[in-house]
């Protein structure tokens, strides 16, 4: 299968490039603040399935740059949609737990209402329903907490913080599941496949990490593999402002990922073994 994938350097795009018959595209091929552009590459491309792993993820300067954002997160992927759809190939459209407002503490179903809190969550739905209304074989996939070797991530701002303090303040209320780069390019393959084969399996699908834990869990679950010495003291929310207001509530619900495509939760820990020794061999 031939897939053409939005995106170049993001983690999920690089691990997306390992996969035979992958072609990604950068910047330079194809701009998202250009959705006019992007239609015209679906248009006419040789590929099988399309994937959209490229966004804008800057979630505080969002709250700044609220153009860019909806252009790069809402406007191209409906563009990419349409094109995909005019042509019935599969689309798979990368989204994320902030559409959602974060509250409780049960497990976000695909279905639930969603209510995001700034403005990258809300240039996300954006794409959402854009992508929905397009009518197309498609599956949004929403994750959470992104880690890989690649880029910048929180693992890698632990592992370079650990490495130059023995204790570290990190937040304890907010909780999630860490979801590897390359469980969610896997994910993302076998979802274009499945769609090619069936387009009835078209809809909004969940897919993270598991054991669900808090930040501060997630840093000493790293500072364990690493073998780093570091306290880590849980602190609230409120004590650590940011521009954009973050979710309490990240958990996913994934169990119709499950049940349609056979693809379950990953457990983080040992996509964190993965990562690290990606980065002992770099």
């Amino acid at each position: 299968m031939r897939v053409l994938v939005f995106g170049k350097t993001g983690q999920v795009a690089t691990e997306l490039a390992r996969f035979d018959g992958v072609t990604c595209l950068g910047r330079d091929q194809a701009d998202l603040t250009d959705p006019g552009t992007c239609e015209a590459i679906i248009a006419e491309t040789d590929a099988d399935a399309v994937i959209n792993a490229a966004a804008y993820t800057a979630v505080d300067k969002a709250e700044d740059d609220r153009d860019t954002a909806m252009i790069v997160n809402a406007m191209a992927p409906t563009a990419m949609a349409a094109a995909a759809a005019a042509r019935d190939l599969p689309f798979v459209h990368i989204s994320t737990d902030y559409v959602f407002a974060g509250g409780g503490t049960t497990p976000w179903r695909p279905e639930d209402k969603t209510g995001p809190l700034g403005v990258y969550g809300q240039s996300k739905l954006g794409g959402e329903r854009g992508v929905t209304g397009a009518g197309g074989r498609h599956a949004i996939l929403r994750t959470s907490w992104v880690f890989s070797a690649h880029g910048n991530n929180f693992a890698k701002t632990m592992l370079r913080l650990g490495a130059e303090r023995d204790s570290l303040s990190i937040v304890g209320d907010q909780i999630g599941g860490p979801t590897p780069a390359r469980d969610i390019a896997a994910a993302c393959m076998t979802m274009a496949q499945a769609l090619k084969e069936d387009a009835t399996k078209t809809g909004t699908y969940h897919f993270s990490g598991a054991p669900d834990v808090s930040w501060a869990d997630f840093a000493r679950e790293i500072f364990a593999q690493a073998a780093l010495a570091v306290d880590v003291t849980d602190i609230s929310t409120s004590d650590y402002p940011t521009p954009a207001a973050r979710p309490l509530n990240s958990r996913l619900d994934c169990s119709t990922t499950a049940a349609t495509f056979g693809i379950e939760r990953p457990d983080w820990r040992t996509g964190l073994a993965s990562v690290l020794a990606d980065l002992n061999r770099a």
